[in-house]
This record gives C-alpha cells, sequence and structure tokens, in this order.
C-alpha cells in the first residue's frame, strides 16, 4: 500500500563551507533515499533545519545540486534549546514520500548519537 510517510535524518560538517555543506548533505539524502529505496519522483517535500553556527549555504541548495527539482525545500534554523541534544554545525532532514514501508532514519556520524535519546530531535 502507497502512502506518505517522513523520514528523518541528520549530519555534521567540520567547517561552515560551502563545499562541506552541499558534500554532507548531498550523502545524507542520498542515503536516505536508498536506504528507504524512494525514487525522486516520490518525494513530496523536503524541510531542513540547520544550527546558527551554518551561514554558507542553505542546504536545499544540495538538493537541487544533485537533481531534485520539482519539490517544495524549506530551509529554518534549529531552535537553540538549552536541555537539548544539540550539536555544531549540524543540518536535520525531515523527508515527505510516497512509500511502501516503513522508513528507516539515517543519522550520519556523530548525529548517530541522536538515535538513542527518547525521543530523536
Amino acid at each position: 500500500m502507497t502512502r506518505v510517510y517522513a523520514v528523518r535524518g541528520a549530519v555534521t560538517v567540520d567547517e561552515d563551507t560551502r563545499e562541506q555543506i552541499v558534500e554532507r548533505t548531498q550523502t545524507l539524502l542520498k542515503e536516505l533515499i536508498s536506504r528507504n529505496q524512494v525514487d525522486t519522483d516520490d518525494i513530496v517535500s523536503i524541510v531542513f533545519t540547520a544550527t546558527d553556527d551554518i551561514h554558507s549555504e542553505f542546504p536545499a541548495a544540495a538538493a537541487r545540486l544533485m537533481g531534485i527539482d520539482g519539490v517544495p525545500l524549506l530551509c529554518a534554523r534549529e531552535l537553540d534549546i538549552s536541555s537539548s541534544l544539540t550539536m555544531a554545525r549540524c543540518i536535520r532532514v525531515l523527508m515527505h514520500f510516497y512509500g511502501g514501508e516503513r522508513p528507516q532514519p539515517v543519522y550520519l556520524g556523530e548525529t548517530a548519537r541522536l538515535l538513542d535519546a527518547p525521543d530523536p530531535v
């Protein structure tokens, strides 16, 4: 049965450079798409958040550069909450897509610790 799913993912960058923002965001998106067997034509929308220390590029630009067109993309700031598992230079993704199976989140590098949180944010 095909329905709309949402899947989450996160990645960090070592430096706030355009090259790293694009490369790491594309790596994350490719892994989300691969792991969840998503055809890019089945993507409904993608929401990106970034921590306050990212200024070099919009993470959504990485999606456009890899050919994800005709899909609404939105970038926003991650809330700076003192009690959260916030990490430096972090990009998070919430991708909505049509699919047939429960999605698998992707947390790359140090963001893998978000999976151990009671309610990963």
